[in-house]
């Protein structure tokens, strides 16, 4: 049999993967785009309307961490299948609802089927992928991503137009099928983490639960609830910030905050090549972090000019972005071997936390007619997550346990 070059089997795995997730963040936000075509079908509240995005969300949110476990024990690539598939005919069968209520358990079970690509995308990475790449291979991962948030809103709509909401949700959810069946084709060449039982009763870590509540992992959850918190107050308000401090049209406004998510997207990759080529991870995550939250204040504190703002944004958003992949190479390097469907599930759970519980206490900071406060509270996020990525790191570098005596 013809042995595959590792680059070649590298490379693939990556492009399996990375569409894969690529469709799991578009389907997140491929339904707001179809929001108005709803209300006039199914004469439903914009406070209904929300409720299929939250639904969604909170399932994924839910589940990330119990199947995460259930990768770690079965293998990845079995829930790899089941949940793109879920994920997508869910999006699919939404074409044919009749009402409203039809809509929401569908995104419900769109959630459910979302929820497994973090701990089984991270585990078969960490397991096929070679170490001196995988910095590059998490980064692509996260990459396309964002690629998949920021095309959903356009290309819905634009499909709207032309075959209806119905078409649309059908054509997009069917996207998923080849991506399903490409993966059970290509499958022999994903390699999970999977614990064996012999490894599991050998290992001298802790394992399940015990394992989420150790200290290390604990504070990158933290960390990654606090990053996201932090994140929610720029893409949920920045606009709004800036319209109501700086008088500056929304249009202006829009492109600052297009600057930022643009630098944070090109950011990742810059990240994942830095990941590559040493092993100082948290020093640049700190030096990133940091810079990060010294452009925001400055944006909250100094008037600048329409183009000027877009300019510092991106570069905020670069050094965010950039700080991303070596974060995540850190949680890999603190998840024992065959438990990394688990961490990777269990702190990706706090990212969604993070992204849920700012953006009311936000908007009351906005309503109390101090708009730029917000950016001093996203800056203090910022920092505060150093505090929790410092705690885990310096825990992570002590064994577990002792080591046994010779």
């Amino acid at each position: 049999m013809l042995k595959i070059p590792a680059i070649g089997r590298d490379t693939r795995v990556n492009a399996l993967l990375g569409t894969g997730h690529f469709l799991s963040h578009y389907y997140q936000l491929c339904l707001p785009p179809v929001f108005i075509a709803w209300q006039k079908t199914f004469g439903v509240s914009f406070a209904e309307l929300g409720l299929a995005m939250a639904v969604m969300a909170t399932a994924t949110a839910i589940l990330q961490t119990p199947l995460g476990f259930l990768v770690d024990r079965y293998g990845a690539r079995l829930f790899l299948v089941a949940g793109t598939a879920t994920m997508a005919l869910s999006v699919s069968a939404m074409a044919f609802a009749t009402s409203y209520w039809q809509i929401v358990a569908l995104a419900l079970l769109s959630g459910c089927g979302n929820s497994v690509i973090h701990p089984a995308d991270y585990s078969i990475l960490s397991g096929s992928i070679d170490r001196s790449r995988l910095g590059r291979s998490f980064a692509f991962h996260t990459f396309v991503g964002n690629i998949g948030f920021a095309a959903a809103p356009p290309a819905t709509a634009a499909l709207t137009l032309l075959l209806g909401w119905r078409g649309a949700l059908m054509l997009v959810g069917l996207l998923g099928v080849p991506v399903v069946l490409t993966i059970l084709w290509q499958s022999r060449i994903l390699v999970d983490q999977r614990q064996k039982p012999r490894e599991h009763a050998a290992s001298a870590a802790p394992s399940g639960a015990r394992m989420l509540l150790s200290r290390s992992v604990m504070m990158f959850f933290l960390f990654f609830m606090v990053s996201s918190a932090a994140g929610a107050g720029i893409q949920s308000w920045l606009i709004t910030i800036l319209h109501r401090t700086y008088g500056m049209p929304i249009a202006a406004a829009s492109s600052a905050l297009m600057g930022w998510m643009v630098g944070s997207t090109s950011g990742v990759l810059v990240g994942g090549w830095v990941a590559d080529r040493t092993d100082h991870h948290l020093p640049f995550v700190v030096v990133l972090t940091t810079g990060a939250a010294a452009v925001l204040l400055w944006v909250g504190l100094v008037p600048m000019t329409d183009l000027m703002s877009v300019g510092v944004l991106f570069v905020g958003g670069l050094m965010t972005g950039a700080s991303r992949t070596p974060r995540d190479v850190m949680v890999k390097d603190a998840a024992p071997p065959g438990q990394i469907g688990k961490v990777f599930g269990f702190v990706s759970s706090g990212m969604s936390l993070g992204g849920a519980i700012m953006p009311v206490p936000y908007g009351m900071i906005i309503d109390s007619g101090r708009p730029r406060l917000v950016l001093v509270v996203v800056a203090a996020l910022l920092m505060a997550s150093l505090l929790c990525a410092g705690g885990a790191r310096i825990r992570v570098r002590r064994p577990l346990v002792p080591a046994p005596a010779e």
